[in-house]
């Protein structure tokens, strides 16, 4: 029998807990992965989360029940209901009898008022009018919101079969001449937009979106700041190349008149005076 002393007995390995680390489950951790909002962008999560509500409606749609909006937005239910009833407070979304959810007047107010600050019934809607009774086609507004165009105002031509535009939706800009426009108008690099800046206009076929062709030219206001572009729109059918090169010179005027219209210039004063805009970039 050994008369060695034994060894005395290590203690247990702790286990490392983090600092600051909580085991208070929110309400909203229950959602996860869905409801995980993206880190580090600065931005509010509940609002961005009542924004994607908002934004799932499509454009035609009257209504949306509760467990589609949570599909389209990847969110719980539980959460999508607390957001929607928050809106409806505002008057942003309604719930009908039947349970499901539409859009409030304070949804169609605030985009009014976005509408107004272009200035569209005094400025832009008269001057699309005109150029499509001159050309026979659609004529359109785009503006530039981030890296997308959308088309402010439009007002569609005479024809039976013509190109429809969602106004609000955003479009790319790379693709079609009215985004092609904005960006060289813009001082994009590049032969391709060298040329655009050289003529004034650009026109493309099928560029965005198959069979629809299109040419614009830019509208300028005070101190040559680019407000956006105009164009005329149709099937390609009956706009080849050659019609559209035909019809550029007219796109181009309209631009022009549209410009000083906008910038408040006294060479484009009609009869009935066009109170000056006030514009954001």
């Amino acid at each position: 029998m050994s008369n060695q002393p034994s060894s005395p007995a290590r203690p247990a390995p702790r286990t490392a807990v983090k600092p600051n680390t909580t085991m208070a489950v929110t309400e909203d951790s229950a959602d996860a992965p869905t409801d995980a909002a993206p880190k580090d962008t600065g931005g509010v999560i509940a609002v961005t989360r009542a924004l994607q509500v908002l934004e799932a409606f499509a454009l035609g749609e009257s209504s949306l029940s509760l467990a589609e909006l949570s599909r389209r937005c990847s969110l719980h239910k539980t959460t999508v209901l607390r957001l929607a009833r928050t809106l409806a407070q505002s008057g942003f979304m309604v719930q009908r009898e039947d349970g499901d959810w539409r859009l409030g007047p304070a949804a169609g107010w605030l985009g009014a008022r976005y509408q107004a600050g272009f200035d569209v019934q005094n400025v832009l809607e008269p001057a699309l009018r005109e150029l499509t009774l001159a050309t026979g086609e659609s004529a359109a507004f785009y503006v530039r919101e981030g890296n997308v165009r959308t088309c402010l105002v439009r007002v569609e031509g005479p024809q039976a079969l013509r190109h429809h535009a969602r106004m609000g939706e955003g479009l790319p800009l790379d693709k079609g001449s009215p985004g092609r426009v904005i960006l060289a108008f813009s001082g994009e690099p590049g032969k391709a937009y060298e040329e655009i800046r050289k003529k004034g206009y650009h026109w493309s076929i099928g560029e965005r979106e198959q069979g629809v062709a299109t040419v614009s030219a830019p509208v300028f206001g005070m101190h040559w700041r680019l407000m956006g572009s105009v164009c005329i729109s149709g099937p390609a059918s009956r706009l080849p190349a050659e019609k559209l090169e035909a019809l550029a010179h007219t796109v181009v005027a309209a631009a022009t008149q549209l410009s000083y219209a906008l910038a408040g210039s006294s060479a484009a004063q009609s009869h009935a005076p066009v109170r000056a805009t006030q514009w954001h970039p």
